[in-house]
Parts: C-alpha cells; sequence; structure tokens
C-alpha cells in the first residue's frame, strides 16, 4: 500500500498472483469495502487502512466546511463503521483507537489541523508497523537453524503488513542471514492466500519454496520434512490463545504430536489483554460462495449448506513461543504477556 495525494492505494490482492493492480481508495467508504471484500487482508494491514480510512473521512469533512465539533462527531462514526468491517483482527480496533486517543488529545484545533495530524499519526503507525516487523524478523530468525524446513500458512508477510512481513518476516531475515530454508506452503482454502500470496512473495525474494495442499501437512510432518511450524495471528487473548486463519488449529495438533515447535510472529498490537481467553475471541463467517465456487466456476451441489469460518483457535498450550518486536515469548501465558506491556510502558 501506499499514501498519495491525500488519497490511498492499496494493492487488490484477489488479483495476484497473475494480475498487480492497485485501487484507488479517495473515501472511508472505499476504505471499508476493500477491508470487507479482502482487497486488502492480513491483520496489520488492515489496521493501517483503517487509519488510513479515518483520514480520507477527516479530508471529506473538511472538504464539506465541518467545524471542529461537527468533524470529531464525523470521525468517530465512521470509526465505528471502520471498527465494523471486520471482527476478529484486533489490529483493526487497535489502530482506530489509536487515532481516536489523538484526536482526543487535540480537541481544541481545527478542521485542517486534525487532518494533517490524524494523517501523520497514520504514517506513524505505518513506519512503526515496518520496524517492529524487522524486530520480529530479528528475534525469530535465532529460532530458525541452518537448513530448516519451515512449514507456514495463509499469507503473513509483506502483503499483510506495512511491507516485511511478520512469520514471513521471520523466513526473510533468516534468509537474508545466508540460512538456506525451505519453505513449504499451505495452499490455505478457501481463498488461496499461501498459493497465490505466500508462494507468490518467496518467489519474489528467491527463497526455495514447496506449495502443498491443506491435507498434505500432516503426512509432510510424518515424513520427517517440517523442523517448525511458522504462522502469524489476527488476535492473541491474554492467556496466549491465537487465533489465526482457519486451518492453524489442525496444525498445533499435529505439529504437537510429531514434536514440531510450533511458533506465532505477530506484533504486540495484536496482543488484546481485554479478553481472557480464544472463547471469547468473535470469529468472522464469511460467505458460502467462497466454498463453493473457484475461480467463479461452481464446485458444489447448488443449495449445498456451507460452514465457512474465517478463522480458528490455537490453544497456548500448542504454542512453542509467540514472537514480537520485544522478544519471544516461550511458553506463553498471561504473566508473559502482562510483562511484555509492562516493558513497553
Amino acid at each position: 500500500m501506499y499514501w498519495e495525494g491525500r488519497r490511498l492505494y492499496l494493492l487488490d490482492q484477489r488479483l495476484l498472483p497473475h494480475k498487480i493492480e492497485y485501487r484507488c481508495c479517495i473515501s472511508c467508504d472505499d476504505v471499508i469495502a476493500a477491508i470487507k471484500e479482502m482487497c486488502v487482508r492480513g491483520a496489520p494491514a488492515i489496521g493501517i487502512s483503517a487509519a488510513y480510512g479515518l483520514v480520507l473521512a477527516a479530508c471529506k469533512a473538511v472538504s464539506d466546511g465541518h467545524n471542529s465539533r461537527q468533524l470529531q462527531q464525523h470521525l468517530f462514526a465512521a470509526s465505528l463503521k471502520l471498527r465494523q468491517s471486520r471482527p476478529t483482527a484486533v489490529n483493526l480496533a487497535w489502530a482506530l483507537e489509536r487515532m481516536e486517543q489523538w484526536l482526543e488529545r487535540h480537541i481544541d484545533a481545527n478542521p485542517e489541523e486534525i487532518c494533517i495530524g490524524l494523517e501523520r499519526e497514520a504514517y506513524a503507525i505505518f513506519e512503526e508497523d515496518l520496524e517492529n516487523n524487522r524486530l520480529i524478523g530479528a528475534y525469530g530468525s535465532e529460532l530458525v537453524p541452518e537448513k530448516a524446513r519451515i512449514l507456514t500458512h495463509c499469507n503473513a508477510g509483506a502483503l499483510a503488513t506495512a511491507g516485511y512481513g511478520t512469520a514471513i518476516g521471520v523466513i526473510r531475515a533468516a534468509h537474508e542471514q545466508g540460512k538456506k530454508v525451505h519453505v513449504y506452503v499451505d495452499e490455505t482454502r478457501p481463498l488461496l492466500q499461501g498459493a497465490r500470496l505466500t508462494a507468490f512473495e518467496l518467489c519474489e525474494e528467491g527463497i526455495p519454496a514447496t506449495l502443498i495442499t491443506d491435507n498434505c501437512a500432516g503426512y509432510v510432518m510424518s515424513i520427517e520434512k517440517i523442523d517448525l511450524v511458522l504462522v502469524g495471528a489476527d488476535r492473541i487473548t491474554r492467556n496466549g490463545d491465537t487465533a489465526n486463519k482457519i486451518g492453524t488449529y489442525a496444525l498445533a495438533v499435529m505439529a504437537h504430536y510429531h514434536g514440531i515447535p510450533f511458533y506465532i510472529a505477530a506484533p504486540l498490537s495484536t496482543i488484546d489483554l481485554s479478553i481472557a481467553s480464544g472463547k471469547e475471541i468473535v470469529i468472522e463467517e464469511r460467505s458460502s460462495y467462497e466454498v463453493t465456487h473457484i475461480v467463479d466456476r461452481c464446485i458444489a451441489p447448488e443449495g449445498m449448506a456451507v460452514f465457512n469460518p474465517a478463522f480458528d483457535v490455537t490453544p497456548a498450550a500448542l504454542i512453542t513461543a509467540i514472537i514480537t518486536e520485544r522478544g519471544v515469548v516461550h511458553s506463553p501465558d498471561r504473566h508473559k504477556l502482562e510483562k511484555l506491556f509492562d516493558y513497553q510502558n
């Protein structure tokens, strides 16, 4: 993504890897549509996009001649609409809360000052995410042995963040250090983010990789081709339970059975201390069309019932460690995760 001329340009991830095309967002509603339609996806990227969506809402209100009080009312309403665009990824709410806090601190500013200030805050969120990803990569690469064979799921790379990646950022960092890693990429049904996005990123970076079907992962572990599993996260609760793309939980169970380390890579903005456990996470359910159709071709009987949750929850007991920009948390629990935020403050 990039911001230019008070417009947000989002790489349309639905078209990858066959077509590179940017979607221009000139309004908050444009950003909401892009998030809902998964033109942009990945927890950190969604959060950054939402922050810029609020900037676009401010720009529109200023051009409409709103005074400061009207502008603030307009922005809080826009923030609520943005929050509702996708429920599971906590970075969305985190970024908007940060923008709202800036707004509250500058309640006496004039409309144009508010617009400029929010734009700077959104850019700061973007830059900090990029830096945090690099730190996650540096810490995580220490867990990656030479010639490691890594299994990953969905896409937690540059496309899901400001531009470096969380789980893929760890792999990228290890590769940059000269470690001869090989990545096994789950296709990630139903929208194939692994086959379309992660495979695309790894090919672009020249990192050796093999694409496998989702139901092949257990077999690949059983024949000792996997040294570690590395995935991203959309929300991590206070006790370490983690929501990520549907299929992650099954990988964690299989990794546990085979004695393979299972790592989560995510920034602190993905950790939600307000939620005690994974039982409280709202799991988004998406359209049945995503399951019954591939490339707009129907593959199921007409009228077939479909259950299509976008995420599942992996219990903390199955997670070897969570890799953050503040370091690695082994055997995560409430005390260890809360300590990360004590250190931050």
